[in-house]
């Protein structure tokens, strides 16, 4: 076979594996169907299947407010460009009788990434931003512990999670009190898994990224996410200020669970990862938002987002979740959203939302059914969300639930809000080894990363006080220099270590703030 030949048909298998793995037929628009061959699924929806899933809604959140207690929560349906349906359930806050409506605002948690990434898609579609900018273009002073990496990462690879920044990067200073400009500037201290070779979730990764496109366009987050989006789609209800969900006269309480018994608690306030965390809405102005991302960027006739930055956000750019078993489907993330296929073979949009302090949230999008939903709920994440919109999407394009999925995201749920500490659920040892005398670990520390702390006497025992936030970790006597602090998933092991002068303790390692080797403080002068 001669070269010219040759190349030929190295053209022709490029094109065909381009098509198929974009799946874009050339002549399909929003308002077609797209007939090219990745776009085929083998599963038909019978005429009315859809509807007769909607029809099964209440049911099926009465069923699990039922079954779980959860105070409350509102659903909206989008269907062929279509709100078709929109209620709450339960109650705003237990104790006070006035209702959810599909106008009540709920925090979004990580549903906010999505949002926020159509934010970015419309500043990419005004050319004010690229996907692939490299970060420190425009957030000059952002640093990671790699210069190569600072180099090059892009606002891409942070919405994707692929930066090498481990994760959950820069969440345990939260608790401690540390600004987002603070949190930022200290993510330079994690260590770098290799780039754009691992996914790794990370809101203040995400997060400088968004603040990057925010400094090209000149406009701040909040202001940016407000003209791009929740303005030009009556979003009326939906903020990304933490301020104007505490002002919201319709608005859900957060709940959680405390020894079996709902109890509202005070919101997490997001501002510092706005973009990742931070966004405030109803079911009715997510339903708006849906209809605009299945209408690939068109809503009531008029172009909001460019459909190729869109095109950008859906596409798989990191693995973030890899086949289990020869048989598993592997689960991708594009830009600010999780995408893949489903058992039918349908592409599809998602992200869950969730707040320890009682926020819980779920969107999916199946595109190719112009079919969306999206769930939010007032209690602690449990699976509920989850559980409701995969069942409802199994009622919807199968005509049956295929399995009890409350079944199986309560025990994941469950299992993630347990202490990840190898002391955690073991007895306290009945001959612990003594303690050095409380002198040994009295006294002041430091570490580049968490700033500094202080050992100190408190209630007739001792504590470890750190931050600006001077967060206060009460000491339990474990054996020997190890101590416990905390419970539930807060339950971890705080290690002193070594010897300095007069035999104190030269340094202390706080389990909890130790995910990625960064836990230790050590010994220091100065005040806290």
């Amino acid at each position: 076979m001669d070269r010219p030949i040759t190349r030929r048909i190295a053209a022709m298998a490029a094109a065909l594996a381009a098509l198929l793995a974009v799946g874009a037929a050339p002549t399909a628009t929003a308002t077609e169907p797209d007939q090219s061959p990745a776009a085929f699924s083998a599963v038909d929806i019978p005429p009315g299947q859809v509807d007769a899933a909607v029809g099964r809604l209440d049911d099926l959140a009465n069923g699990l407010m039922a079954r779980t207690g959860i105070p409350g929560l509102a659903i909206a349906v989008v269907h062929e460009d279509r709100v078709v349906y929109a209620k709450g359930f339960g109650v705003r806050r237990l104790g006070d009788p006035t209702p959810i409506d599909p106008d009540t605002v709920f925090q979004l948690a990580s549903v906010s990434k999505s949002v926020g990434a159509t934010v970015v898609a419309g500043a990419v579609g005004r050319r004010a931003v690229g996907w692939d900018d490299p970060v420190v273009r425009h957030l000059p002073g952002f640093r990671l512990a790699s210069r190569t990496t600072t180099r090059q990462v892009t606002i891409a690879d942070l919405y994707s999670h692929r930066s090498g920044l481990p994760d959950h990067a820069g969440d345990d200073l939260e608790p401690l009190g540390w600004s987002r400009a603070q949190i930022l500037r200290r993510l330079r201290h994690q260590p770098l898994a290799p780039f754009r070779a691992s996914y790794a979730y990370t809101n203040y990764g995400l997060t400088a990224a968004a603040l990057a496109v925010a400094r090209a366009a000149r406009t701040p987050w909040a202001e940016l996410s407000a003209r791009t989006l929740y303005q030009p789609l009556g979003m009326r209800s939906t903020t990304s200020r933490f301020a104007e969900y505490l002002r919201a006269s319709n608005r859900a309480i957060p709940h959680v669970l405390r020894d079996g018994t709902w109890t509202a608690v005070e919101p997490f306030d997001p501002d510092r990862e706005s973009p990742a965390g931070g966004v405030a809405s109803s079911v009715n102005d997510l339903a708006q938002w849906m209809r605009m991302v299945l209408g690939d960027g068109i809503y009531e006739g008029r172009r909001i987002v460019d459909p190729a930055a869109l095109a950008a956000m859906r596409t798989p750019h990191a693995v973030s979740a890899p086949a289990a078993t020869p048989a598993s489907r592997p689960g991708f993330y594009g830009l600010g959203v999780m995408t893949g296929t489903d058992a039918g073979g349908r592409v599809f949009l998602s992200h869950s939302g969730a707040f320890e302090d009682g926020a819980a949230t779920q969107f999916s999008m199946v595109p190719s059914a112009k079919l969306g939903i999206v769930v939010l709920s007032n209690g602690e994440p449990m699976g509920v969300p989850e559980s409701l919109a995969a069942t409802f999407l199994d009622l919807a394009l199968v005509g049956r639930p295929t399995i009890d999925w409350f079944g199986l995201y309560g025990p994941a749920f469950e299992a993630a809000k347990q202490s990840p500490s190898p002391l955690a659920g073991r007895p306290r040892p009945a001959h612990p080894r003594p303690a050095r005398p409380a002198r040994a670990y009295l006294g002041r520390y430091a570490s580049a990363y968490l700033g500094r702390a202080a050992v100190v006497h408190r209630a007739g025992g001792l504590a470890l006080v750190a931050g600006p936030a001077r967060k206060t970790y009460r000491l339990e006597h474990w054996s020997g220099d190890t101590f416990t602090t905390g419970t539930g998933r807060l339950f971890g092991a705080v290690t002193f270590a070594g010897r300095a002068a007069g035999g104190r303790a030269a340094a202390v390692t706080v389990e909890s703030l130790d995910s990625s080797g960064l836990g230790t403080y050590r010994r220091a002068r100065g005040g806290l």
